[in-house]
C-alpha cells in the first residue's frame, strides 16, 4: 500500500488555518483543517464542468474569471472551450497553492498558467469582483467546498445577498455566475433567485468516467 507523502503547507490568509498538500503515487489531495479534503486530482469531472457548462452560455470570446485556482482543472477546461479571443483571469488566495502548480503538480496544469489567455490575480477573488463592473462574461466560483465557508469563513461574503449583488454587477449582459459546490444547498439557490439571477440547479459526476458521486453546480444568468 502506497502511504500518503505530505509536500507542503500553506496557511490561509483571515484565520483560514492551513492547506497541506499531499501525494500518494499520482494522486494528489490538498487537504484543510481537520483532514478534510478540498480536492483531489482523482475528481476532476465537476470542476471541468464548472468552465465547460459557463462558457456553453456566454460564447467562446468571452472573459472569464476563475474564482481559486486548485489544481487548475477550471483553468484547463476554460482554455479548452475558449476560442484565441477568450481570456481568463484566475484569481487564487494562496501563493503557495500557484507554485505548487508550478512544482509538484505541473503536470496538471499542463501549460495552462503559461498560457497568453491566462492572467492570473493573487489576492481575494471577492476584492478582484468588486473592483471591476461590468468586466466580465462569467464569474466561474470554486473557492471553497460550497456556499457556506469552510476553508475560510470570510468566503461566507462572496455568497451573501451582498456578495451576490456585487457578482451581478460585475458581468456584462447575458453573463453568468457558475458556482461549485460539493453538496446542494435550497438555501442558496433562493439566495440567487432574490438576488435577481435566473437560476439552474445541475447535478454532475464528481468524476471524469462518468460514476461515483456526485457535485453540484448553479449557473446564474443575466437576461441579455
Amino acid at each position: 500500500m502506497i502511504r500518503w507523502e505530505h509536500l507542503g503547507t500553506a496557511s490561509v490568509p483571515d484565520g483560514g488555518g492551513e492547506l497541506r498538500l499531499m501525494r500518494r503515487g499520482q494522486e494528489f489531495s490538498i487537504m484543510a483543517p481537520g483532514g478534510i479534503e478540498l480536492m483531489n486530482s482523482r475528481l476532476s469531472g465537476s470542476e471541468e464542468a464548472l468552465a465547460r457548462l459557463g462558457i456553453e452560455r456566454v460564447g467562446t470570446d468571452a472573459h472569464v474569471l476563475v474564482g481559486g485556482y486548485g489544481m487548475g482543472f477550471t483553468l484547463r477546461a476554460a482554455l479548452a472551450a475558449l476560442g484565441p479571443k477568450g481570456r481568463v483571469t484566475v484569481a487564487e488566495l494562496v501563493p503557495e497553492v500557484i507554485d505548487w502548480a508550478r512544482g509538484p503538480m505541473a503536470e496538471l496544469t499542463a501549460g495552462g498558467l503559461d498560457d497568453p489567455r491566462t492572467t492570473v490575480a493573487l489576492g481575494d477573488v471577492g476584492e478582484l469582483i468588486r473592483a471591476r463592473a461590468g468586466a466580465y462574461d462569467a464569474i466561474l466560483l470554486d473557492v471553497d467546498n460550497g456556499p457556506e465557508g469552510l476553508s475560510r469563513p470570510a468566503n461566507d461574503r462572496i455568497y451573501s445577498g451582498a456578495g451576490l449583488a456585487t457578482a451581478k454587477a460585475a458581468l456584462r449582459p447575458g453573463g453568468v455566475l457558475a458556482v461549485w459546490s460539493s453538496a446542494p444547498s435550497a438555501a442558496f439557490t433562493k439566495r440567487l433567485r432574490g438576488a435577481g439571477f435566473a437560476v439552474e440547479e445541475l447535478s454532475v459526476r464528481a468524476s471524469i468516467h462518468k460514476r461515483g458521486g456526485r457535485h453540484t453546480i448553479w449557473m446564474a444568468s443575466l437576461a441579455g
